[in-house]
């Protein structure tokens, strides 16, 4: 049976072969295989040197310094660190409605204790405006978490614009940048955010690992979530993957070289399989036209149901939207935020391109959702 083509890249990413030789270097008996903490001899030694040199390709990637990088298990780790590091009872917490759950999800946790959450409304392209969140934003509002790209969407929000704003009125900017850093130019400095998260996952990197960026400020305190041992300047313990830290490493030095080139071959493939089916009846796009990461395209098939539709594009592995809440067969809650109504909501699909697709992969793609839409909306009829 020929396997699908893969068109599921938001959800995650294979390993880079650069990042996957690296790893397995520092699992054998030779290579660097020791607690990176057990600083008595020369195999710790040896482990550290090689995470502290992966911290320094994740800085540089972000703009950073090393000493603000911290290390977690993914960005669903580091989310969870920054709001509820950052916040407590009485504070202001405020986040848009499209988040990803590893942000809504902590949030609400945040909520039952004593802390008072917002959720802002995007617009009809999933966009959350400088605007909105200067106007939703309180005297006791401690933290604003908004996400550079959205991860069903792929949206890019105007994170500089309200960092400015959150600047101005005092208060901390977290941004959930696991879909973005990789694939986009994510500059902390530039972009003058207090925390922001990262994932290796995304960008050709192992699972299991990921980073929160916390600038180097006095007035920026997190308060650890794992104890144990003080690790990452007490923020979060626990003894480190080396070989996680390393692939992780190398995935940021490779998407720094390959980045612009990635978008240069990516966004005309993602354009002509745009424009190889936007011209199915009831078809619609999802999100912003322009203002949208070269990789993803959200696409509304009216009048189909969203299960046989999923069910029946047998050749391509994709999805109706998040991975983390694809076990479920209700409406995003994205799409629903955005105005879709349930049918249209459950009629979507999330696309998502990579390294690895082809533009015979587009073309065969092409073919196979325009003789399945048009079979599926016939039997409608």
């Amino acid at each position: 049976m020929m396997q699908p083509i893969y068109l599921d890249y938001a959800a995650t990413t294979p390993v880079a072969p650069q990042a996957a030789a690296a790893m397995a270097e520092c699992l054998k008996r030779d290579g660097n295989f020791a607690n990176p903490a057990s600083r008595s001899h020369i195999y710790g030694w040896q482990a550290e040197e090689a995470v502290e040199a992966a911290r320094g390709q994740v800085a540089a990637l972000l703009g950073a310094d090393a000493r603000e990088i911290v290390w977690t298990s993914g960005a669903t780790e580091a989310n969870n660190l920054a709001l509820k590091g950052v916040c407590e009872s009485g504070d202001h917490l405020l986040a848009s409605a499209i988040e990803h759950k590893a942000v809504l999800d902590p949030a609400q946790w945040l909520v039952g204790q004593g802390v008072k959450l917002d959720l802002l409304k995007p617009d009809a392209t999933g966009l959350v405006s400088a605007q909105a969140v200067a106007e939703a934003i309180t005297a006791e509002t401690k933290l604003v978490s908004v996400m550079l790209v959205n991860n069903e969407l792929g949206t890019i929000n105007p994170i500089a614009e309200i960092a400015k704003v959150c600047r101005d009125k005092g208060c901390l900017l977290h941004v959930d940048a696991a879909q973005a850093v990789g694939k986009m130019p994510v500059d902390v400095k530039a972009l003058d955010v207090d925390l922001l998260s990262v994932s290796a996952h995304k960008l050709y990197g192992p699972k299991g690992i990921g980073a929160l960026y916390v600038r180097r400020s006095p007035e920026i305190e997190v308060k650890a979530q794992i104890h144990g041992g003080g690790h990452e300047r007490g923020m979060r313990s626990g003894t480190l993957p080396t070989h996680q830290c390393v692939g992780f490493g190398v995935a940021c030095e490779l998407a720094a070289a390959q980045m612009e080139s990635d978008q240069q071959r990516l966004e005309p493939l993602r354009d002509k399989l745009w424009h190889g089916i936007k011209n199915l009846p009831g078809v619609r796009l999802n999100g912003h036209p322009e203002q949208r990461l070269y990789t993803h395209l959200n696409v509304a098939f009216s009048g189909i149901d969203g299960e046989m539709l999923l069910l029946s594009l047998r050749r391509l592995a994709l999805s109706t939207g998040s991975a983390c809440t694809s076990a479920t067969m209700a409406p995003s809650y994205v799409l629903k935020a955005i105005g879709l109504d349930d049918a249209a909501a459950l009629s979507s699909l999330r696309i998502s391109l990579g390294r690895d697709t082809s533009s015979a992969d587009i073309e065969q793609a092409i073919s196979h959702i325009c003789e399945v839409v048009g079979k599926l909306q016939s039997k409608a009829s």
